[in-house]
């Protein structure tokens, strides 16, 4: 199971956050480049003082214990977010009337 998430994960290109346990520590905004039997390569960038380093490391598939990905981000500081008004009339969703009961 997890070789497949990997497979596809490789092929749709997206960074990932891996936590590789015989290590245990994460490897973050890495790239799956490729999957060879057992072997995963990975590609990521480090910021070390006053340098930044690209890495490409192989590790097993049996050292992975956790796979996770962004689903989305909200950018910080004085953005204003969209809200129904902003949008086009064709996309606004209509309000449903209220079930007015009197009792």
């Amino acid at each position: 199971m997890l070789h497949r998430k990997i497979y596809q994960l490789c092929c749709d290109g997206r960074e990932v956050w891996i936590f590789l346990r015989d290590q245990q520590r994460w490897i973050e905004r890495a790239k799956i480049l490729d999957i060879e039997g057992d072997l995963v390569t990975l590609r990521y960038e480090t910021e070390e003082e006053d340098e930044n380093c690209s890495w490409e490391e192989m590790v097993r598939l049996e050292s992975i214990g956790a796979v996770t990905q962004k689903l989305a981000s909200v950018p910080k500081g004085c953005v204003e977010p969209l809200v129904s008004d902003d949008c086009p009339e064709a996309e606004q969703l209509s309000n449903p009337p209220f079930d007015k009961r009197e009792d």
